[in-house]
């Protein structure tokens, strides 16, 4: 079920401009290529290896998060940083067969997006390094009108700069912007930037969260609500 929990649809009198998203967790799932990658991780220091389901639920957060999940350590240890570029070369090389692959109805979205001349781009904390070999794999690169990562800016997410800057990119208003994403951050980021909030239940949540927290205009439970969320913002 469509949650919505904000009046802003009433205020809409255009159609939505431009449509963005966080990368892992929203558009596409990447979680297959990290749990490789943290499990042979262990494998070559002789760890016993965790549970899938945790690894999963920390994607969002990035290589330093699944790091300290994996080994139980802090970035003050003295191996933290080793291990942490061991991961990134390792999830590297993963990409170059990569298990990821996009969330259902995401593609057709994609799709119905490109028909109707409306940009879509990914605005995420992933560096571009990784994040344009990813999309070159899944032969999405070259439609992706805009792609913002850390490299790209001053300030992270959930700063607004990276989704003001696509914005300025496209040459899109704000106000007929959507911004989808799986973490707190993405909320906050798209509250700071003042383009419409969505949040999306479906990416790598603990168990534990309470989404409606997050203050989001709407909340997506699978990627396939999103093209009729759209719908009813006068997206055609």
């Amino acid at each position: 079920m469509l949650l919505q929990t904000g009046a802003l649809v009433v205020a809409l009198d255009t159609s939505i401009e431009c449509v963005l998203f966080d990368l892992d967790g929203t558009l596409i799932d990447t979680a297959p290529d990290f749990i490789i990658v943290v499990k042979r991780l262990l494998e070559e220091r002789n760890k016993p290896p965790i549970d899938s389901g945790l690894i999963y639920q920390t994607v969002s957060d990035g290589a330093r998060a699944l790091v300290k999940l994996a080994f139980e350590i802090t970035e003050e240890h003295e191996e933290f940083l080793q291990l942490n570029h061991r991961l990134l070369d390792l999830y590297y090389a993963q990409l170059k067969t990569t298990e990821a692959s996009p969330y259902p109805g995401i593609l057709e979205l994609l799709n119905n997006l490109d028909a109707s001349n409306i940009p879509w781009g990914i605005v995420t904390n992933k560096p571009e390094k990784y994040s344009k070999l990813l999309l070159e794999k899944l032969d999405l690169i070259e439609r992706c009108k805009v792609l913002v990562c850390p490299d790209h800016v001053t300030n992270r997410k959930p700063h607004p700069e990276p989704i003001l800057l696509a914005c300025r990119q496209l040459d899109r208003d704000t106000e007929r912007t959507v911004y989808i994403g799986d973490n707190i951050r993405d909320i906050e980021a798209a509250k700071n930037a003042d383009v419409i909030a969505i949040a999306a239940a479906y990416g790598y949540l603990p168990a534990n969260t309470k989404i409606e927290e997050w203050h989001a205009d709407f909340i997506l439970r699978s990627a396939e609500q999103t093209e009729p969320l759209l719908n009813t913002l006068k997206f055609t």
